[in-house]
């Protein structure tokens, strides 16, 4: 009842906003059409306008669920055209909190003690709130301060809720309108179900920023603040609390003396770093997550907060991804349309040269620009758009890195306008990939599978003998399968010969009996026998001839 219910909710909110006008000129789609014209609701007020501007708004109404699966779609370059993008990055995430009293008591279930036995002190009112959690201040009996991370109650059975209905409607959109498929509707939602389930889970982010601070122990441009894990599960999170400006504060960020410049490429670098040596990227780098510490001015510290959405490559996908941006900073279009081809992105029958004209028309433009003045968000953008002509499929793993280099570049620019993110990217891709490639890459290599090198050494012995019984095994066993080829050989042969013998003799024998029938006297009576015997003699010898 309660999803007929949601569903009725939905329905009303897309009749509200004319969402029907989204909807393919297919005519499956017409019902929908009808549906929604249907249904009461108010629309002159919305029909002033655009769809993409509409739609955008529908997913304000409609809650946190869907205002971050629209923010999800604004990272879909690959699949929707420029308005929408620019309708759905205005999405924003700001939810009022829930009662304190229900951050208490959900704090008090998972941890199994009173908030006064857990913490000296304990901030009611929170710091901040978003659609699944909000935090509050505290401080630990041993006088650390610390951030309380608490999801927000009943949002894991909504969240369930609205996902199973956002995925019957892919899954309808994608079955009954065959055009819709290169838009992977069902992929886009099931990979948006496995980040929003992951942000739920406290557990997984606690574990992420466990990685991040580990990656970041011997670096000064990045703090991860620390895990209390004690206080940690999959409803709670307790983590040092830290200070500093947000990125976007610039004008506070220069009263502290900062190097702006520095700063933006203090950024870039982190990024690289995270994305190649790391491999291990927060995915999620936008100004609410990222603060300056004001501490040391010479040496700028980037901060980094609220680690639920990571991402990872493989090492052939990292490697394949240096690749192209080598290509793009050559204006090797050729090798880029190879390489997307052999990512699996475009399909194998693509035209390469149709592709790579098609990127070169497109990115030149771009790319003869100064370095200082190439923006790297707008070249994907171009590229994706491009590529999507050719049925171009991306991995939702780039999908991530993409959103968040778009992020990474914005943060820097808005610090430094004049930013090169090649500059200081570059160097950094060539030393990534001589490692790859280098003596360095191969001890590396070694030393990771050092241990179980050695767990097989004591086995060695007897897994070279048992080695060498099965050769001689399979000698022995030629040997009888040679023999036994042999004997059919011979056996073939001397049936062979028997036919030939057999045909040869009936033919001699019907000769015979043709010129003299009374050799055979008691079949005289029936000369035709004569030519029946030649004839099958005949067909021995020919059927002897054609093996």
């Amino acid at each position: 009842m309660n999803r007929i219910r949601r569903l009725l909710t939905i329905l009303t909110v897309f009749a509200k906003y004319r969402l029907d006008d989204l909807l393919p000129d297919h005519p499956m789609a017409k019902p929908v059409h009808w549906i929604i014209r249907l249904i009461p609701a108010p629309r002159k007020h919305f029909e002033q306008y655009e769809a993409w501007a509409r739609f955008r708004m529908a997913m304000e109404e409609l809650g946190p669920v869907f205002i971050k699966f629209g923010q999800l779609l604004s990272t879909r370059r690959d699949l929707l055209p420029d308005d929408a993008i620019e309708e759905l990055v205005k999405l924003q995430d700001q939810v009022p909190p829930f009662d304190e009293t229900q951050s208490v008591a959900i704090i008090e279930r998972e941890l199994k003690k009173p908030v006064g036995e857990l913490f000296a002190s304990f901030e009611q009112t929170p710091l901040a709130s978003a659609s699944v959690a909000q935090v509050h201040c505290a401080k630990l009996h041993s006088g650390e301060e610390v951030v309380i991370k608490v999801i927000r109650p009943g949002i894991k059975a909504i969240v369930q809720r609205d996902m199973a209905l956002l995925r019957t409607f892919a899954s309808w959109l994608q079955k009954a309108i065959t055009e819709t498929g290169r838009f992977h509707p069902v992929q886009v939602v099931d990979d948006y179900n496995h980040i929003i389930m992951g942000e739920l889970d406290l557990g997984q982010e606690a574990a992420n920023a466990a990685q991040f601070r580990r990656n970041a122990e011997s670096s000064d441009l990045l703090y991860v603040p620390e895990i209390h894990w004690k206080y940690c599960t999959s409803e709670v999170m307790v983590m040092e609390r830290v200070y500093g400006v947000p990125i976007s504060d610039i004008e506070a960020i220069k009263a502290a003396g900062i190097d702006l410049q520095t700063m933006a490429e203090v950024g870039v670098e982190i990024f690289f770093t995270q994305v190649f040596r790391d491999n291990f990227f927060h995915a999620d780098m936008h100004p609410g997550n990222v603060l300056v510490s004001l501490k040391n001015p010479e040496q700028p510290q980037y901060l980094s907060l609220d680690c639920a959405i990571a991402g990872s490559l493989s090492r052939q996908e990292r490697f394949l991804l240096a690749r192209q941006l080598m290509a793009l900073l050559d204006k090797d279009y050729e090798q880029i349309a190879l390489l997307l081809v052999e990512a699996g992105w475009v399909p194998k029958h693509t035209a390469i040269q149709a592709f790579a004209n098609a990127l070169r028309t497109v990115l030149e433009p771009v790319l003869e620009k100064p370095l200082n003045d190439i923006e790297f968000g707008p070249i994907l953008v171009r590229l994706f758009q491009t590529a999507r002509r050719f049925e171009m499929q991306a991995l939702p793993q780039f999908v991530l890195l993409e959103k968040t280099l778009i992020h990474v570049e914005g943060l820097g620019r808005q610090l430094y306008p004049e930013l090169d993110i090649w500059t200081v990217g570059r160097p950094l891709l060539e030393e990534w990939i001589r490692d790859q490639v280098g003596p360095s890459a191969l001890m590396q290599t070694l030393k990771r599978n050092a241990p179980a090198l050695i767990e097989q050494v004591p086995h060695i012995p007897k897994l070279a003998w048992d080695a060498l019984n099965e050769v001689k095994r399979l000698g022995e066993n030629q040997e009888q399968l040679l023999a036994k080829l042999q004997q059919q050989q011979h056996n073939a042969l001397r049936a062979d010969r028997a036919v030939s013998t057999l045909g040869f003799s009936a033919i001699a024998v019907a000769l015979l009996w043709g010129v003299n029938p009374e050799w055979v006297p008691h079949l005289s009576n029936i000369p035709w026998q004569a030519w029946g015997l030649g004839v099958a003699g005949a067909v021995l010898l020919l059927s002897r001839r054609l093996k």
